[in-house]
């Protein structure tokens, strides 16, 4: 039976994918290596016409790559992946269509009520947790996914600055918790904390999430990062008076 007019069609498989690590798959693998990679990306909804994506040969799809402050929501059989550090990404689907996508926020919690430092970016808002969780949600609910069909699984908020006070990724790891909580919402997996940055790739249309924890870091761009939110964080909770959890 076809679903209701105007929601997408359920793809095969959209029940599996259980863990947090293992590959996606080899769906189409074989049409891969006889015809090369497609010339194209699949369609992408027009909000997320500015994410960066990108062929990935190892697993034989496109790949949607999210810097700190992006979220993306995908129709399609594409990864998602980012590389996290205090950050924390939470990853959604609805199990029944097998639509979703995945966040990746900086900060827990936005009060400025638009006056933050951070705007002026088409990313600005949703470098913050509750503003990120809220559109990732929604935007997956406006495509027809179902509260009660939603799958959740977290992952980051690792302490990747030695020496510093404040553990912005403890203070991810505790807000998103308390939001699921509070939305009623339970985590199928997660894998949260340590001191490793994470590189992180998921598939909504079938669940699958992989972790690599990064012992060796080849740059210092995702530190510099790091640092930057320690500024961040002081001279907002200086400037707008912010409760920070």
């Amino acid at each position: 039976m076809s679903p209701p007019k105007g929601q997408p069609q359920r793809r095969h498989g959209a029940q599996d994918g259980h863990g947090t690590r293992g590959g996606h798959g080899t769906r189409g693998r074989g049409a891969a290596q006889d015809s090369g990679a497609p010339r194209s990306p699949p369609p992408t909804l027009p909000e997320f016409a500015h994410i960066n994506r990108y062929w990935d040969p190892e697993h034989y799809c496109f790949a949607a790559k999210l810097l700190p402050g992006e979220y993306y929501v995908s129709t399609a059989a594409e990864q998602i992946a980012t590389v996290l550090g205090s950050c924390v990404s939470a990853c959604v689907r609805d199990r029944r269509l097998g639509i979703g996508g995945m966040n990746h926020f900086m900060l827990p919690l936005d009060a400025s009520k638009g006056s933050s430092s951070w705007s002026g970016e088409i990313s600005a808002a949703t470098r913050y947790g509750n503003v990120a969780m809220e559109r990732l949600i929604n935007d997956i609910l406006k495509l027809g996914g179902q509260r009660e069909s939603l799958e959740f699984k977290l992952v980051g908020g690792g302490k990747v600055l030695g020496g510093v006070g404040i553990d912005i990724g403890a203070r991810n790891i505790e807000f998103v918790r308390r939001y699921v909580h509070s939305e009623g919402f339970t985590v199928a997996n997660e894998d949260l904390g340590d001191i490793y940055p994470r590189k992180v790739q998921y598939m909504p249309d079938t669940g699958k999430l992989r972790v690599k924890k990064l012992k060796v870091v080849r740059n210092n761009t995702l530190f510099e990062r790091e640092r930057h939110y320690l500024e961040e964080l002081d001279r907002e909770a200086a400037g707008n008076d912010i409760e920070l959890f």
